[in-house]
């Protein structure tokens, strides 16, 4: 198919390309420059917007092309390259505070690894009831009700709820084995579990994309054609992940000072804050797909998202803080569990019919700033 528009693709760009341009920057630099951690926080937070756009603009001419569940799986593996960026940092600061053997290093290592677990609960709980809720409640501002396949929606719950087992296990293995053997066989069951769940993110990526990629890829009846190359939008989007892994590396090395001075806990820090700064590209996104009424490519890149953090991106962070030697185990907070449990349970009522409008996202929004609450005040 030959391309349309593309005496106008340089402007456009052009215009996209201007707040990175002066923004990120500004955020390095204040970083280099010494400033406060509060005023870095601040500048990095800023600059990842205009990037999360630009990430959102070249999914969409992708998307395009390959459909809306191709869409959705790229912005949601671009996207969730910054939370692993920014989690594999974390755990390699872990572990080179643990080696130094200094008792006070070794408190500060464990509570980078919790930060980590923190984020993980956060990017999941933010996708499915933070980015969704503002997904359909933006769409349903400007459409009485919009539709997704059902049938995709529930293949995204099944592989939530298989997460859900994989967390529940380790949890449950602390919780009712005794003894000295418990806590060294811990890692071996977090590592077995985290193979296992890698076995089913490949299966589940041979169904959607060949042996039923209908269910991924819906046929729809528009024909709005692409004003990217496929070569520009590609290059667009992994330039515009590499600035976001960059600027937001610089954002969380800001978080324990922003922590102190805002009198935040961690575990808040880990499971609202660097959630949402890690994941506002796939924020952005979903929101203008739901915007143009795209809404089955708004769910995907949603349900996705939560979908590759649970099933690839904390089994590979498992493996590889096995590797650096301070293994992060499976084993999270009976707290967050129950967050991540009742998140999925309300995507799985809400996907049934396959239908949105502003109510839902409004009440997905609320459960979201429930669970907030609740993470603000725990100890």
């Amino acid at each position: 198919m030959a391309e349309t528009g593309g005496a106008g693709k340089g402007p456009r760009l052009a215009r996209l390309a201007i707040l990175p341009a002066i923004l990120v920057p500004l955020a390095l630099g204040a970083r280099l420059l010494g400033a406060p951690d509060l005023a870095v926080f601040a500048a990095a937070g800023v600059a990842v917007l205009p990037l999360a756009h630009l990430m959102g603009v070249s999914t969409e001419e992708l998307g395009k092309r390959a459909g809306p569940g191709i869409g959705g799986l790229l912005n949601a593996t671009f996207g969730n390259a910054t939370e692993l960026i920014i989690a594999l940092l974390a755990l390699a600061r872990a572990a080179s505070l643990a080696a130094t053997g200094v008792p006070a290093d070794g408190d500060r290592a464990d509570a980078l690894v919790e930060v980590v677990k923190a984020s993980i609960t956060g990017s999941i709980i933010g996708n499915v009831l933070l980015v969704l809720g503002l997904s359909m409640l933006v769409g349903g501002i400007r459409y009485k009700t919009q539709t997704f396949s059902i049938r995709a929606a529930e293949l995204q719950v099944t592989l939530l709820v298989l997460a859900i087992v994989a967390l529940v296990m380790p949890e449950l293995f602390q919780l009712s084995t005794e003894g000295p053997g418990a806590a060294p066989a811990l890692p071996n069951v977090s590592l077995w579990i985290s193979v296992l769940l890698l076995v089913g993110y490949v299966l589940g990526l041979v169904f959607s994309l060949h042996t039923h990629k209908d269910v991924f890829n819906p046929v729809t009846h528009e024909a709005e054609p692409p004003i990217w190359s496929r070569n520009l939008a590609l290059g667009v989007l992994i330039g515009s992940t590499v600035l976001v892994g960059i600027v937001a590396e610089t954002l969380v090395g800001a978080v324990e000072g922003v922590s102190a001075t805002l009198g935040l806990t961690e575990i808040f820090m880990g499971v609202v804050l660097i959630a949402i700064i890690g994941n506002a590209a796939e924020h952005g996104a979903a929101i203008q797909m739901a915007w143009k009424n795209k809404m089955d490519l708004s769910v995907g890149i949603a349900t996705i998202s939560s979908v590759q953090i649970a099933v690839f991106v904390t089994p590979v962070l498992v493996l590889a803080s096995i590797a650096m030697g301070k293994p992060l185990t499976l084993a999270f907070e009976v707290f967050e569990l129950v967050a991540i449990v009742l998140s999925v349970a309300i995507l799985a009522v809400l996907a049934k019919d396959g239908e949105t409008n502003w109510y839902e996202g409004v009440l997905l929004l609320l459960v979201y700033a429930i669970i907030g609450v609740g993470f603000f005040f725990h100890p």
